[in-house]
């Protein structure tokens, strides 16, 4: 008989998320239900402002993204405004931006997706030395390996262990699960790299903060261009951003990308992790300029898996529905146009697999009617994985030079085939694949303000509104979670409409009008659960995406009226961690 289990919430992500799926008695997922649980945002509120302060409003969208939301958010006033920005400006936002992705990237490896791969209690049992040399196996110049320095990691996780906290950070995850597949000596080597990845993040936001003021939540972006012009005229907070991209390069090349091929070594054949994907559609969009026509990432769309043919995207073929969403309007409509008025009906009564196995009373969403605060975005009405390896496998068909170097390096350095990609592991492999991408080429985009700024100083163009003329525009690209795309009307002088379309938008949307499911809810389909109350193999799916539902739910309620409310039971379900 066919058992519900609810993940609720799923932690180590930004949001609030639950997962529910029904398994057969032979632990297959039959069916799966992604819903996000929280309302809130800002879309509503940008209406009737002055559209060059939408930027820093939009930025409050997340917490953690804020820097890709304040950049698309002034691209889109600059394209319903006509205007090109100096050549100085984009090298800055650039670098801005590449601090963010190696900060947003190393940070989710570590510190919310490691530990699905990682199993911390079995590193305690692990011989220093062994792993020491191991480590020399993936990378010539390991760090934060010598013998010494793991005796260190594994000393300060045992102080942990003695706490009344237990294991502190890493405690209530589910180590010892079937599904891990590292050695102890492997597990010790990636747990090093978690305490290292602490020091590196802090390094990386004080790269951003360089150009952009401060980070989060950076300030130095305008309609026109960027206002650190102070910041790049001085050799020494030049160089000072340089020394710091460079000891965060090393640690991407000798660190990130070595574990991840220890990873790829000893779970490719890990069936939950090489299940494949239930969606193979993917979108990615051009970005990260780093020098004059010339981007890192590339434009296209992937169909059915098929890396032979790549299609230009036509932006009048997305839309967004509501069919299952909390919201009245079901239509599909496209970003221009987009509604976001609430319509939430609540749960129903059922069963669920409680903490021992058992089946215990609770609510559930009803997949009949609506169950989710995330709308359901298509592109010619079908669904697209966006992110990451949406962006590698979009430049690697493309033929992206840069691109084909790093995804053929480590096709080669693991011995996995290219098909290998489409899978958990080559999200997680491909993710990692972008940040060495940033870690070898930003440098160029460094470079070439250098050089543009013995000629050319302009960082802001000039421009002007007619408050007799109707504007609409968009600001789009790829970001660390993939394609982001922000919308924007402007009429007498003022926002008409505004509606962002963001990457865990399109990967988490619950099913379509046709019954049509997006890329969290059809990975799950098919994946064999070993334990059900111990559902492992459903979290390493859904993280390998990154998740970022703050950023998915972005609308408020501005008359001031009482939505919702919500009791959340941190055992809900017995299956969270």
């Amino acid at each position: 008989m066919s058992k519900r289990v609810i993940v609720d919430p799923i932690t180590r992500i930004e949001g609030h998320l639950r997962v529910e799926v029904i398994v057969g008695d032979d632990g297959v997922v039959e069916d799966a239900f992604a819903s996000s649980t929280l309302w809130r945002g800002l879309e509503v509120i940008a209406k009737g402002r002055d559209p060059r302060n939408i930027p820093l409003m939009m930025q409050r969208i997340c917490g953690v993204c804020t820097y890709s939301h304040y950049l698309k958010s002034t691209m889109a006033v600059e394209n319903a405004l006509a205007i090109k920005i100096p050549y100085n400006a984009e090298l800055v936002r650039t670098l801005m931006n590449a601090a963010l992705f190696l900060h947003d990237h190393v940070i989710h490896f570590y510190h919310l997706h490691g530990v699905d791969w990682v199993d911390i209690v079995s590193a305690l049992s692990a011989d220093e030395a062994k792993a020491s040399k191991l480590a020399f196996k993936y990378t010539d110049n390991p760090i934060g390996t010598g013998e010494n320095e793991l005796k260190k990691v594994k000393e300060t996780i045992a102080k942990f262990t003695k706490s009344p906290q237990g294991l502190g950070p890493f405690a209530n995850a589910y180590w010892g699960h079937k599904t891990f597949r590292l050695t102890p000596e492997q597990n010790l080597i990636a747990l090093s790299h978690y305490l290292k990845a602490l020091e590196i993040q802090r390094i990386a936001a004080q790269m951003l903060a360089i150009f952009g003021g401060k980070q989060p939540h950076p300030q130095s972006l305008v309609v026109g261009g960027i206002t650190s012009v102070m910041d790049i005229l001085n050799p020494a907070r030049m160089g000072e951003y340089l020394v710091k991209f460079q000891a965060i390069a090393e640690f991407v090349n000798n660190a990130y990308y070595a574990d991840i091929v220890m990873a790829a070594e000893m779970y490719k054949t890990e069936p939950s992790v090489m299940k494949p994907m239930g969606v193979k559609n993917f979108m990615a969009h051009k970005d990260f300029m780093v020098g004059r026509n010339d981007y890192l990432f590339s434009s296209g769309i992937i169909k059915n898996g098929d890396l032979s043919k790549i299609f230009e995207i036509d932006e009048d073929m997305i839309t967004e529905e509501a069919t299952h969403s909390w919201y009245k309007n079901d239509n599909p409509l496209h970003p221009y146009n987009g509604e976001t008025d609430p319509n939430y009906t609540g749960y129903i009564d059922g069963e669920t697999v409680g903490p021992d196995g058992t089946m215990i009373k609770t609510k559930l969403i009803d997949e009949t009617k609506k169950y989710s605060w995330i709308k359901s975005p298509r592109y010619d009405g079908k669904p697209m994985e966006v992110g990451p390896l949406a962006s590698i496998l979009v430049g690697y068909a493309s033929g992206n030079k840069r691109v084909e170097t790093v995804v053929n390096g480590f096709l080669e350095k693991t011995g996995i085939p290219a098909a290998a990609l489409f899978s958990t592991l080559g999200r997680t492999a491909a993710r990692m694949l972008q940040t060495k991408l940033i870690a070898d080429n930003a440098f160029v985009a460094f470079h070439n303000l250098i050089e543009n700024l013995k000629v050319d100083e302009e960082t802001c163009a000039t421009y002007h509104i007619d408050k007799d003329i109707e504007y609409r525009g968009r600001g789009i690209g790829d970001v660390p979670r993939g394609m982001l795309s922000h919308w924007i009307r402007i009429k007498n002088g003022v926002v008409a409409n505004y509606q962002a379309v963001v990457p865990s938008t399109w990967n988490a949307g619950p099913m379509d009008s046709k019954g049509v499911k997006g890329p969290y809810e059809a990975d799950l389909i098919g994946l064999k659960i070993e334990d059900l109350t111990q559902p492992l193999e459903i979290i390493r799916i859904i993280h390998s995406y990154d998740p970022c539902i703050a950023c998915a739910v972005h609308v408020m309620d501005i008359k001031g009226k009482t939505l919702s409310e919500y009791k959340v039971n941190p055992l809900y379900g017995g299956c969270s961690i």
